[in-house]
């Protein structure tokens, strides 16, 4: 990593990363989103090779560096000034920092925009046509460019201009309706999984606009609002209220209208998860618990009369599930060829062979020494694997090797310091490999 630019930031990973280039090595994007939705999917297109500049705000004390940039840096927990989560989100990244609310630093991601081929942003609809940054402006600079947009409700429509939040679309969504014991509050997941899910709608997006552009010549807009992202998942909900008016409740760890598919408490006080709603797994699973009369009664055959007798299939099961601790549930079902598991934690996650044996662990270790572990890269490709090829990056790490490759000068560089353009620099730089090359 370079050092143009010091500050207290993100740690760097002193342990040898994979020099994959990736399928998508080439593909320049601009990314001026922050927080998740944005970024997640520069992220994923990063792991595959293709070269991100994420464009953050400088610190506006230049003595305290760790107050600008991506608020996510100082998310959840903290080690050496920057969040670990940021070693996630903005690894193979570089960061140029730019006040985009001056002019001087709209003209520069104009200028950028132009060598582009993808610019992803999540700000709220409006916000980047304000700074003239609007589709109109910069598919007229480069008709090539691809344009995500991420945003809580999508660039039309009468709520475009509301704050949307992942939380918010969750259930806008429909999904924190479901996600909750009968009769008690609607819970969230513990994760802003209607932003991710949005990411990786908008990684979609992207990449069938690359192959239509092949054919066109023309890049465009892709529109990806949080919560259609998240009703798109919802599976029958609409059409079961469409054709017979069921609203569907929360059902707790049940999954309504497929049995057997519950948790069922053990001897230990563990919880085993069992799906048994194959019509011949079924039948494996009640053979096991020893309930030759459930497999054999033609009554719960198939899956249509299974749910009907659900309860009573489920009390048989944990009758036997409480017998037992999870482990021997567990090693008893994978004899029956039964899909069954328990609820993980992440240090289970951390342990599990599985795990370590597909490289869904890395390990990399901080400037301090300390080593922390990150989740490994999907999907697996056979000939053209993602790859780790760069840490986080600190807080405009790449600003002056991305200038001077638009063509400012030192001294240019240095007059947008000064006018808080862009954030603290170091200049000159003493050798010539620390300039940003278009991968």
């Amino acid at each position: 990593m370079s050092n143009q630019f010091k500050s207290e930031a993100a740690p760097k990973i002193a342990t040898a990363l994979k020099p994959q280039l990736g399928p998508l090595q080439g593909l320049r994007i601009i990314e001026l989103g922050q927080l998740i939705a944005g970024p997640f999917a520069a992220k994923t297109l990063a792991d595959f090779g293709a070269e991100v500049i994420k464009i953050e705000p400088p610190a506006k004390d230049p003595s305290a560096p760790t107050k600008g940039g991506d608020p996510l840096r100082q998310w959840r927990l903290i080690k050496n000034g920057t969040s670990v989560w940021w070693q996630i989100q903005s690894r193979n990244k570089k960061s140029l920092t730019l006040d985009l609310k001056q002019k001087e630093a709209q003209e520069i991601v104009r200028q950028l925009a132009q060598s582009a081929d993808v610019l992803i942003e999540n700000f709220r609809p409006g916000a980047m046509e304000g700074w003239g940054l609007g589709p109109e402006v910069l598919q007229e600079l480069n008709p090539k460019l691809i344009i995500l947009r991420i945003s809580g409700y999508g660039q039309t429509g009468p709520y475009r201009d509301k704050p949307g939040f992942g939380v918010v679309a969750e259930a806008m969504g429909g999904l924190r309706h479901l996600s909750a014991e009968p009769g008690r509050v609607p819970v969230r997941v513990g994760i802003s999984i209607g932003d991710t899910l949005a990411s990786l709608h908008g990684v979609i997006g992207i990449l069938m606009a690359l192959h239509e552009r092949q054919r066109s010549g023309l890049g465009q807009v892709i529109d990806v609002a949080l919560y259609e992202a998240v009703f798109n998942c919802m599976e029958s909900l609409l059409p079961e209220y469409s054709a017979f008016n069921v609203v569907r409740a929360a059902a707790g760890s049940e999954l309504p209208g497929i049995a057997p598919s519950n948790a069922y408490l053990c001897a230990d006080g563990a919880y085993a998860l069992i799906a048994g709603n194959g019509d011949s797994i079924f039948k494996r699973l009640m053979r096991k618990i020893g309930r030759e009369d459930l497999a054999d009664d033609e009554s719960l055959a198939h899956n249509e009369g299974r749910v009907k007798e659900s309860k009573k299939i489920d009390k048989a099961i944990e009758a036997w599930t409480l017998g037992l601790s999870c482990d021997e549930v567990l090693k008893a079902l994978d004899q029956a060829e039964v899909p069954g598991g328990r609820i993980y934690t992440v240090k289970d996650i951390a342990e599990d062979p599985h795990y370590k044996a597909r490289e869904m662990i890395v390990h990399q270790t901080l400037d301090d020494g300390t080593q922390i572990g990150l989740p490994g890269i999907i999907p697996k490709l056979s000939r053209t694997p993602g790859g780790t090829r760069s840490a986080a990056p600190s807080l405009g790490e790449h600003t002056v090797g991305v200038l001077r490759e638009i063509g400012l000068s030192d001294e240019q560089i240095k007059a947008l310091e000064v006018r808080g353009i862009i954030g603290k620099i170091q200049l000159p730089l003493t050798t010539s490999s620390d300039q940003i090359k278009h991968q």
